[in-house]
């Protein structure tokens, strides 16, 4: 079967129209703020959309189905293609000139990694640094209207899962489905932005700085308008309790959060993933935090504001703000965690291949994977004494196709190639073990802040070109469930068959 290049061209250039429209609403911002930007922001914005009305233009007689494999491409090609785009803000008002750091930077962005090559955060124009937390924020909403809506249907890392979830008609047909649930998620998300810019507004921030660290907090980006992100608010507890808030509902399944809106709550409670993702929080914020209060050197690690207000309180608060600014891939930070003892340095290490929940914005292996990897290894225990039994593994009260399984397994071995691969061409370019790991397990899980050299508090500005474009190959492909990408680079795959 041949590929319709007609409808593929044509998503991509609807996907330019939406992020031209986008730009156009950072250069309002800039505008607003008269940072001197506006007109560079806006001749970007008014370009990218003139090219994707263009194509859309040409390729308007396309045939309305898609196939599979037409949805690989425009899933990879249409995330490629935004980040080509998204760079033209930043290289036409000079803020980053460099074409390798701008592409870094914007899809850093847009895969919610929230690595950055900037040095000086708060020297950019307003309108330039909305247009850098928007990246977070389409980028978020996509990703979610990918894992619930399009990757199950292309059979993408065990996402068939929760498919049947997701609110809306339960018809077979693919459109209808996609069209009503993208509506309900994207109220949820744009609501819990406009949630959170309050309440953060209300705590003492700007509007400005409310609203940037809004969309930076539900798309699990780790993008902050401070050059020391969240650590300049230490000493106000309350606007970091919020943003520990949003982070713990981002890192949630979406779908949970529509039926608690509809007064499930029975759904939320019996969710096996959520009740696993919640005790890991638990757990680990308890480990964390005992050890900062007993052991850490909290003045040694702190990069903004004393780690104040009663060691106790301190001390939780710093540990459940990096918890869960790793799990979920936030990347959002408050103090160097690196400086906390060598043990907690290893533990947050760890915790990057963790994952928020499926369905939600983060990054990473996702908790429902680990769940049922670690159940299938228990069931291999029982079919080795009892051979001849039918043993399969449940989620949430029901059976699991050895399918879904074995894409699970696939995934998780095909995570730890691309990690162990990724470490090596970066040792390979002269980065040193403590960095090459970290970059490499940052970049493929979207989290962010990483190890050594490129710890969390400093930035990737010295990483060599060639490591630039590497580690946004592992963001694009971390992002995308692995599969969606590398498919793309096997022969058959382009065969018309």
């Amino acid at each position: 079967m041949k590929l319709n290049y007609k409808i593929i061209f044509h998503f991509l250039g609807l996907l330019l129209l939406f992020n031209g429209g986008f730009m156009l609403l950072a250069a309002i911002m800039s505008y607003a703020y008269n940072d001197g930007a506006t007109l560079s922001i806006s001749l970007s914005g008014i370009m990218v959309m003139v090219i994707g009305v263009l194509v859309m233009l040409m390729t308007k007689n396309h045939e309305k189905e898609m196939n599979k494999r037409e949805g690989y491409i425009v899933v990879t090609f249409g995330w490629i293609i935004m980040a080509l785009s998204g760079t033209l803000p930043y290289v036409l008002t000079d803020s980053i000139p460099s074409f390798t750091n701008a592409f870094f930077e914007t899809i850093s962005g847009y895969t919610t990694t929230g690595s950055t090559i900037l040095n000086d955060i708060e020297s950019l124009p307003e309108g330039v640094l909305f247009w850098r937390s928007l990246t977070h924020w389409i980028g978020g909403m996509g990703i979610i209207v990918l894992a619930i809506a399009i990757l199950p249907l292309l059979g993408i890392g065990g996402m068939q899962l929760f498919a049947a979830e997701a609110p809306g008609p339960s018809a077979d047909k693919l459109h209808p489905r996609i069209t009503d649930t993208a509506k309900r998620l994207w109220l949820i998300y744009f609501g819990y932005t406009a949630a959170e810019t309050v309440l953060l507004q209300v705590a003492g921030m700007s509007f400005f700085d409310a609203i940037n660290h809004s969309m930076s907090t539900l798309s699990t980006g780790g993008f902050s308008t401070k050059n020391v992100s969240l650590a300049y608010w230490n000493n106000q507890p309350i606007i970091q309790y919020i943003v520990i808030l949003f982070m713990f509902l981002a890192g949630t399944n979406f779908v949970l959060s529509y039926f608690a809106f509809k007064g499930r709550v029975q759904k939320i409670i019996k969710d096996e993933e959520f009740k696993l993702y919640f005790k890991f929080i638990v757990i680990f914020t308890i480990v964390a935090s005992l050890i900062i209060y007993f052991k850490a050197d909290v003045t040694a690690s702190s990069i903004a504001h004393p780690m104040v207000w009663g060691e106790g309180e301190s001390a939780l608060r710093h540990a459940l703000f990096q918890v869960l600014a790793i799990i979920t891939t936030t990347g959002f930070v408050t103090a160097d965690f690196t400086l906390w003892t060598p043990f907690l340095t290893v533990f947050f290490f760890g915790l990057m291949f963790l994952g928020g929940s499926a369905g939600s914005t983060s990054g990473g292996v996702k908790v429902v994977r680990h769940l049922l990897m670690i159940r299938n290894g228990f069931m291999e225990f029982k079919r080795t004494l009892h051979p001849n039994a039918i043993l399969p593994v449940r989620y949430n009260k029901k059976s699991i196709d050895e399918k879904i399984i074995f894409n699970i397994l696939a995934f998780f071995i095909l995570y730890m190639l691309s990690f162990i691969f990724g470490a090596l061409v970066f040792s390979m370019l002269g980065l040193d073990f403590k960095s090459a790991i970290g970059v490499a397990a940052s970049s493929l899980g979207n989290v962010g802040p990483a190890l050594g050299a490129f710890g969390p508090v400093n930035n990737f500005y010295d990483m060599p070109a060639i490591g630039k474009w590497w580690a946004s190959f592992l963001m694009l492909i971390g992002r995308l469930e692995l599969f969606t990408v590398l498919i793309l680079l096997t022969p058959f795959f382009w065969r018309n068959r």
